[in-house]
């Protein structure tokens, strides 16, 4: 898999994750759950959506 999430898009999916992971534990709705979709999406920097959409926020490695 390669990378195609990256700078500020990866650090808003994991602080989106952790939130609400974090509201769903402490009494929040079952349904915030779904922010262990972001926070995996995030810290693994690859979303599984975005070559269906031709998206990359990976900034480009040169060479």
């Amino acid at each position: 898999m390669k990378s195609n999430v990256g700078g500020i898009d990866k650090i808003l999916r994991i602080v989106a994750g952790i939130a609400l992971i974090t509201w769903s534990v402490l009494g929040g709705p079952l349904w915030a759950l779904i922010g262990v979709i972001p926070l995996a999406t995030g810290l693994m920097s690859w979303c599984p959506f975005y070559p269906l959409l031709g998206l990359n926020t990976c900034p480009l490695k040169k060479n």
